[in-house]
């Protein structure tokens, strides 16, 4: 018989996954933050060279459509039309991320307060991500550590003055081979995912910040030299969790910068996707200053779970569905 039909997840910890889903709503209810619903298809999509958009057809309708990688682009929307601090909780699509800790369909927490910086909202993640685990378990401080501190700690590279060839030998005296091609901020990705990343938060929450300025993507950058993006990640047993900006406000710096990762994904041979005129012109119309967070709730599921992979914290994989 076949039994592809069973979840992968156990009843006690799907039932263990709608508690913490009821303590995330909880929270947000108690600080005035409203939930809202934003599509899940949009005429629009991103452009990052690291995401690739799910893509589908409407009958009537002459282009695709893409399914939704986060919904940030329309809760900025909500945010420019006056909606005030505003979280979701939805599934979210990514093409080509399968594997322990990948699923191409999975469920994004989001969340944007208005008036807080990239350094605020740090504080808000560790405050939720502590409430959530701590039926299960206590987390000690959290670390905060720059994106070169990060590098230079765990993979021995100055991402400030060491050239392409001495990333290269950092990947390979870790057992990683660099492809042919790729450029600076590829090499730097790879040196992160693979090596660092693994190690942090290891005995305690970290949070890696100020990314370099190539890799903003959506983040407003900071005053000052080198130049920095107020941007950061949250890591918890060498699980990336969370990703959140100090949001660039300016519509035209954003169309440029959509307009430069087009650049790369032609230069790489990916798709070009067609740009978020809507975003843009929410953008344009003025979004309010703010700081939002797009944190995986199956992983941090599966950190309460103790599991070893994201198939025991869901109902079904892509594997199974």
């Amino acid at each position: 018989m076949d039994n592809h039909w069973q979840p992968t997840a156990t009843l006690a910890a799907l039932r263990l996954r709608a508690g913490i889903l009821a303590g995330a709503r909880s929270y947000f209810a108690a600080r005035g933050v409203l939930e809202v619903e934003t599509p899940i298809l949009s005429a629009g999509a991103v452009s990052d060279p690291h995401i690739e958009s799910l893509s589908t057809r409407i009958a009537g309708r002459p282009n695709p459509w893409f399914l939704s990688t986060s919904p940030e682009f329309p809760m900025k929307r909500l945010l420019a039309a006056g909606s005030g601090d505003i979280y979701q909780v939805c599934k979210v699509f990514r093409d080509a991320e399968i594997g322990r800790w990948h699923n191409c369909e999975f469920t994004m927490i989001e969340w944007y307060r208005l008036g807080f910086d990239d350094a605020a909202l740090m504080s808000e993640v560790e405050v939720l991500a502590a409430e959530l685990l701590a039926p299960h378990r206590r987390l000690a401080p959290a670390e905060r550590l720059t994106y070169a501190d990060a590098l230079r700690r765990h993979a021995g590279v100055d991402i400030h003055s060491d050239d392409d060839a001495v990333l290269e030998r950092a990947a390979a005296a870790h057992g990683i081979d660099s492809p042919a091609g790729l450029d600076r901020d590829a090499k730097l990705d790879l040196l992160m995912g693979m090596v660092a990343g693994p190690q942090l938060g290891r005995d305690r929450p970290c949070f890696i910040c100020d990314y370099p300025a190539s890799q903003a993507s959506l983040a407003r950058l900071k005053p000052g030299l080198p130049a920095v993006a107020a941007r950061f990640e949250f890591y918890l047993d060498g699980i990336e969790l969370a990703n959140g900006f100090h949001e660039l406000a300016n519509g035209t710096e954003q169309r440029a910068r959509f307009a430069q990762d087009l650049d790369v994904r032609g230069a790489r041979g990916q798709a070009q996707p067609p740009m978020d005129e809507r975003l843009l012109a929410a953008l344009e119309a003025g979004m309010p200053d703010c700081a939002g967070v797009a944190l995986g709730f199956d992983r941090l599921v599966a950190i309460a779970l103790g599991a070893t992979g994201l198939a025991e914290a869901m109902a079904f994989t892509v594997d199974n569905a």
